[in-house]
């Protein structure tokens, strides 16, 4: 009865969230070892427990793999095959990831691509958490593509194995599965769970602010103070517009022209070109301005503009580049000099927008300005560029900027320390955390990440609501009441048609998964359903595989170690899981009776 009411508890406060969902865990788990229910030596087991490590481990490894530039690369190729488009990438994402998932644990894979994910968020401007829950979701789903996708899976065969050696004289032994036996049912999950993002997605998933990229309030700033309009546009330059041939300077130097960014000649991009740089047919250009001068400007000179940004849509994301202010400071060696001696573009990489001197806002012929000490300079700049002009004095920075220490050298040793977690993983009987603390611990001592770094890297909202909430998935467990339940609950069922019992447990199993481990429920459902199956005449292996596979339907609440991993980064509440979840849980029922029994 105790552990009937925690249960309710429970609930009610992740339902209600009258306190944060990782406070929540950590109040269940004070009240399971203060009742007895669980034993007060067993109480604080979940934060050494395989699955807490798992997360704290991968978490690490992602954030050592981020810091070498691998993650920012990859993002980039995503935004080069999909564009910008919510649509468009969200496929793309959740496919690899599910793809991935099959071979390896789905936190692991889930964990992977999170930097990934936040990378291309913040360069696309599509919220975080519109573009998480889809990756956590199919992440989930590809464990059900192979027989080692998930650990209920991996257990699935030794638990047959078991349970040949009991069964009723006469009756034959249960076959067991081979590596791909269930590759149909995942592929049809995943295909499901991306169409359901991509045609349901803009009235099930929540879009919260995260707060990664403030690109929008920034660019409002500078619209107020200078008059600068901040929206990003692509043009052509085809062979008839009377821009060829001409520089950029003279390009600029048209009447109520936008600032050109960029411009890129076949595959070389150059940000902030020279002025004297030669404008040749088939070029594109990256303008910065009002949508109406854009227009205009394109009529004007014959571009053709594009209907969203391609070929910019990586070197121009907020996280490498973008608008700042800069001052000149006394003893400045700029003070004196023209904006054509200092070279701001050919020298920093630096576009300059507007000077503010004085309570005067200069905008016109900045070339020829002559700077003064004071001068408040607004640029357009990469970050690293921005970072190694600030550095030589000549110019104090006053705008934040995401600058980010990266460590391209060390890509080989994230590598082999990623891949040798990996191995361990597959290919050894090694337990799941310390196969994967192996490899953060090894980032962590060639150099890949610090330490401190690495503590940054962990969110511990996770790790505190996994923790907190394993005890009382123990006391589910030990204690007999999951086992009550799913007898009463069939009990209850009495004579009905095979599908409906095997519906049932697969409802019993999800219910059971949300509660407590995916381990935990397999091990205990396995051996009831094949006495069901026994018993109505149907076949135990495939009455056991069901439950196997209902053991990965964990959407509803963010108990499963995936959702628990994107619920921070992604801003998410209980009720967008529910509201996300509830749909992708019946479909996921939905799917699995038939096609279970259409393939076995």
């Amino acid at each position: 009865m105790a552990v009937l009411l925690v249960l309710g508890l429970t609930i009610y406060l992740f339902v209600s969230e009258v306190v944060r969902v990782d406070v929540a865990a950590l109040l269940i788990m004070v009240l399971v070892g203060a009742t007895g229910v669980v034993p007060a030596a067993n109480i604080f087991d979940g934060f050494a427990s395989n699955a807490v490590i798992s997360i704290i481990a991968v978490m690490i490894m992602g954030a050592g793999l981020d810091r070498t530039g691998i993650m920012s690369q990859l993002a980039g190729y995503i935004l080069r095959i999909g564009g910008g488009t919510e649509k468009r990438i969200i496929p793309i994402i959740s496919g690899t990831v599910g793809a991935i998932s099959s071979f390896m644990q789905n936190i692991g894979a889930a964990a992977l691509f999170l930097p990934v994910v936040s990378r291309i968020s913040t360069r696309t401007g599509i919220p975080l958490s519109r573009l998480l829950m889809p990756m956590g979701f199919c992440a989930i789903l590809g464990g059900t593509m192979t027989m080692v996708g998930s650990s209920p899976l991996i257990l699935l065969n030794d638990l047959i194995l078991n349970a040949n050696g009991a069964l009723p004289e006469g009756v034959d032994p249960m076959p067991t599965f081979h590596l791909f036996s269930v590759t149909p049912i995942g592929v049809v999950m995943i295909a499901v769970g991306i169409a359901y993002f991509v045609f349901l997605g803009a009235r099930v998933l929540p879009e919260v602010s995260d707060g990664t990229a403030d690109t929008a309030g920034t660019m409002q700033y500078f619209e107020d103070l200078y008059g600068l309009k901040g929206d990003m546009f692509e043009a052509t330059v085809p062979a008839t517009s009377t821009l060829v041939g001409k520089s950029i300077g003279e390009a600029e130097a048209i009447e109520d022209a936008p600032f050109v960014l960029g411009m890129r000649v076949g595959r070389d991009i150059s940000l902030e070109p020279a002025v004297d740089a030669i404008i040749p047919a088939g070029a594109t250009f990256a303008l910065m301005g009002s949508a109406e001068q854009v227009r205009r400007f394109a009529r004007a000179t014959g571009l053709t503009v594009a209907r969203e940004m391609r070929a910019f849509v990586e070197v121009l994301n907020p996280m490498r580049a973008g608008v700042s202010e800069v001052v000149v400071p006394p003893a400045s060696n700029v003070a004196g000099r023209t904006i054509r001696d200092v070279a701001m573009r050919r020298r920093y990489g630096a576009h300059v927008l507007a000077i503010y001197r004085q309570e005067e806002i200069i905008r016109h012929d900045l070339s020829d300005t002559e700077l003064q000490v004071g001068d408040t300079l607004v640029l357009h700049s990469f970050w690293d560029d921005l970072h190694r002009l600030t550095r030589e004095r000549a110019f104090v920075a006053v705008t934040d900027y995401p600058y980010e220490v990266t460590r391209p050298h060390r890509v080989y040793h994230a590598l082999v320390f990623f891949l040798l977690a990996i191995g361990l993983t597959i290919f050894t009987d090694m337990r799941l955390s310390l196969a994967l603390l192996t490899g953060a611990v090894g980032m962590i001592l060639s150099g890949v990440i610090t330490i401190d770094e690495a503590y940054r890297s962990v969110g511990w909202q996770s790790v505190f609501l996994l923790a907190g909430l394993l005890p009382l998935g123990l006391a589910v467990e030990t204690t007999g009441t999951a086992a009550w339940i799913a007898q009463e609950t069939l009990h209850l069922l009495g004579d009905v048609p095979l599908w409906v019992l095997q519906g049932a447990l697969a409802v019993l199993t999800t219910a059971f998964t949300l509660l407590m481990s995916n381990v935990g429920a397999t091990v205990l459902l396995v051996p009831l359903a094949i006495n069901i199956a026994l018993g109505a005449g149907a076949n135990p292996a495939v009455f056991a595989l069901t439950v196997a596979l209902a053991a990965s339907n964990s959407f509803l609440i963010p108990t499963h170690q995936v959702n628990a991993l994107i619920m921070g980064p992604g801003g998410y509440r209980v009720v967008d899981f529910m509201r996300a979840g509830g749909l992708m849980t019946i479909l996921f029922l939905v799917i699995l009776i038939p096609m279970v029994n259409l393939i076995f």
